[in-house]
């Protein structure tokens, strides 16, 4: 399972591979970035992540096997599609690394008993 940081991280690499923008762009949301929730970001970032979701989910599907998210991105403009990567490279720099990651509960176990 990976960590939301690790899932902006995929995503920013699917942005930076070689091939068409809205194919990339599609990649990296659709395969790193659907399923997260807007509680899983800091406070700070949630309204542009929830902005860039709604930016690239906006299309109803037209075509048989498409879903919101290609019929989205196939009606952006090449700009548009470079707009929305650059907000989601953004993202990615603004997580602390930790985002996402499970916090153990520890609680303090004595080693050995204390001398009397």
């Amino acid at each position: 399972m990976s960590t939301t940081w690790e899932k902006f991280q995929n995503a920013t690499l699917s942005l930076v591979r070689s091939g068409p923008i809205k194919d990339r762009l599609t990649d990296a949301y659709r395969n790193y970035l659907d399923g997260i929730d807007d509680s899983e970001l800091p406070r700070e970032l949630r309204e542009e992540f929830l902005l860039v979701a709604r930016a690239l989910t906006r299309e109803r599907p037209q075509f048989r096997g498409e879903d919101a998210v290609r019929a989205t991105i196939r009606k952006m403009s090449s700009e548009e599609a470079d707009r929305h990567a650059c907000s989601i490279v953004r993202l990615f720099g603004a997580l602390p690394h930790t985002v996402g990651v499970g916090r153990a509960t520890a609680s303090v176990v004595p080693l050995y008993a204390a001398e009397a």
